[in-house]
């Protein structure tokens, strides 16, 4: 049975009110209400998109827990990742944020109207622009940490950074519906600085746009799922960048040579 005062602890945890809570899930406070309480049922798309807010599996989240928490820290100052027991605290760097937060305007400026471009779209496109520079080109874009869920990966700094720019008037999130489904979209309220991206970098992103961005949810969704990084990892853990040297040809953008003849 699902342990429902978990959710106003989780919640507070993250500084969250409960009508933010509630816009996220597409429902109304007084009804949010009614699940703090345990009077109504969470349903499993609620429950997805929670454990997704809070860093926990999915599987950990259903049962109650808070085993295998995620905490992600904007840092001021570079420093490393560090890991303690079964909790994983993600220190973002000052410049990895920046740069997270360019390539995310410049890619609602590019893509962001289209009516298929929702969160869920935004994320995958996060983690191929990524995974698909490392790679190609062995080193880092934006270098996010992703982890594995039911939709596929999913960037870990991305709600804190959104609540970020948000306060700051970066960015506005709205929601909309798609063929009749709920969605969330994000608006972006300033132009991107493209200071931060080298001339290959934009050049990557700008085709990996062209080549992913006329996809609905559940499509690039579907290729994520195929994709090494993700199969090779457990629910609710962070993807490996190395893995994408195992891809298959159906994933890999990478020409590689043939081994010579003996």
């Amino acid at each position: 049975m699902f342990n429902y005062q978990v959710l106003q602890k989780m919640r507070e945890e993250h500084n969250y009110s409960q009508e933010y809570v509630a816009k996220e899930l597409g429902i109304s406070r007084p009804t949010y209400v009614q699940l703090e309480k345990g009077e109504r049922e969470i349903t499993v798309t609620e429950a997805e998109k929670l454990s997704l807010m809070y860093g926990v599996s999915f599987d950990n989240f259903i049962r109650g827990i808070e085993g295998a928490k995620i905490e992600v820290v904007l840092e001021k100052k570079a420093r490393q990742e560090d890991r303690f027991g079964e909790d994983l605290r993600i220190s973002v760097p000052q410049q990895k944020i920046d740069k997270f937060k360019e390539v995310l305007l410049y890619i609602l400026s590019k893509v962001g109207a289209k009516l298929n471009v929702g969160q869920t779209v935004i994320y995958k496109l996060l983690y191929f622009i990524d995974f698909d520079y490392y790679e190609l080109h062995e080193e880092q874009l934006i270098g996010a940490a992703y982890i594995k869920n039911h939709y596929g990966p999913t960037p870990i700094e991305f709600a804190k950074i959104v609540s970020d720019m948000e306060a700051n008037g970066e960015i506005e999130t709205v929601k909309s519906k798609y063929f009749k489904h709920d969605q969330t979209k994000y608006l972006p309220k300033r132009m991107p600085n493209l200071g931060v991206l080298s001339a290959l970098e934009l050049k990557h992103i700008d085709q990996e746009l062209e080549r992913l961005s006329d996809k609905n949810a559940n499509e690039i969704s579907d290729l994520s799922h195929r994709d090494v990084p993700w199969i090779t990892a457990e629910t609710g853990q962070q993807l490996d960048y190395e893995a994408v040297f195992y891809r298959t040809p159906e994933t890999s953008v990478r020409r590689y040579e043939k081994d010579p003849l003996p």
